[in-house]
């Protein structure tokens, strides 16, 4: 009659967990990201969707072009409104530093879009602002 083989109500399903937070459109989708070992819980790969989540557990999981790290504050009991998904998690994503237009610090002035190929005249004028490799 002892606690063995019982979950406490304290956690739930890593698939789940990311489905209620919004992450993720469709628990299918998470399960897919968890199978493909895609998913990191306490820096551990979580490679099955059964695996259970508590609160102040990391998780690390790609969501497009970023990689997201998340600590869990809920578990939660249902998929809610974003309001209240959002109250299930702190993130603490890096926030990436601005990126740098490359074509601003060239000196090279833009090209208006769907301009066309510069002429002979314009190209020489770009390169009179381009560094020259050859010079050193």
């Amino acid at each position: 009659m002892g606690g063995e083989g019982q979950v406490s109500s304290a956690t739930v399903r890593v698939d789940k967990w990311l489905w209620f937070a919004r992450f993720f459109k469709s628990r299918s989708i998470a399960a897919k990201q968890i199978q493909s070992r895609k998913v990191r819980v306490n820096s551990v790969i979580a490679g099955k969707t059964s695996t259970l989540v508590k609160a102040e557990d990391i998780l690390t999981f790609p969501q497009e072009k970023d990689i997201r790290v998340v600590r869990i504050i809920d578990i939660g009991v249902r998929r809610g409104p974003a309001t209240e998904a959002r109250l299930l998690y702190e993130d603490l994503t890096p926030l990436e530093p601005k990126k740098i237009d490359k074509t601003s610090m060239a000196g090279v002035p833009l090209r208006e879009p769907g301009s066309g190929r510069p002429t002979k005249a314009d190209r020489r004028a770009i390169d009179k602002l381009r560094p020259n490799p050859d010079e050193t």
